[in-house]
């Protein structure tokens, strides 16, 4: 596996389907890493403590963190399965964006961005990001969230450790194209 794949991976692992290779993740989301690396092995999912080390420093996306003696491992949002993050709610900028594509839209508009399978919905800072997000299901369509009016109605905002806007629904009032 190259380091694109072991990433994917890991992804698949800590965010999605640990049982995948036996491993426990606690409340948190965080694994022990020395487990995780003699589990994968085992299954024939070969990584190094340094590939490892290189996927957390490189990956563009920021998708994985340690804890402060390197000893856990954990995903910094998108999970599938049940995790507490430990998230403060935090007061988001007036404007967020999500990137989809056209084919989304009209039932956005209707009902709102959903969280689907995943434990929030992911938004950006910034229309770049939101850009490389709907791009990878064809064309993307960029939509305006007025996070600000949002947070004041009382919806939660929460931000992840790389930077990923994160709430639990987000209603078609607050969206626009």
């Amino acid at each position: 596996m190259n380091q694109k794949e072991k990433s994917k991976f890991l992804s698949l692992i800590l965010r999605h389907q640990p049982e995948l290779i036996g491993l426990q993740l606690d409340i948190n989301g965080w694994a022990d890493v020395d487990t995780l690396l003699s589990l994968a092995a085992a299954r024939g999912k070969r990584i190094t403590r340094q590939e490892l080390e290189n996927i957390v420093a490189e990956s563009d996306k920021q998708r994985f963190a340690f804890n402060d003696d390197r000893s856990k491992i954990r995903a910094n949002q998108g999970h599938s399965i049940q995790v507490d993050l430990e998230l403060p709610v935090t007061t988001p900028p007036e404007f967020l964006f999500h990137g989809t594509t056209g084919a989304f839209v009209a039932d956005i508009l209707k009902t709102g961005i959903k969280k689907m399978s995943r434990q929030h919905v992911h938004l950006s800072v910034d229309k770049a990001t939101a850009t490389k997000v709907g791009s990878r299901r064809g064309i993307p369509l960029i939509l305006t969230i007025r996070s600000g009016d949002m947070y004041r109605d009382g919806f939660p905002f929460f931000v992840s450790a790389n930077g990923v806007w994160l709430t639990d629904h987000v209603p078609p009032q607050y969206i626009s194209q």
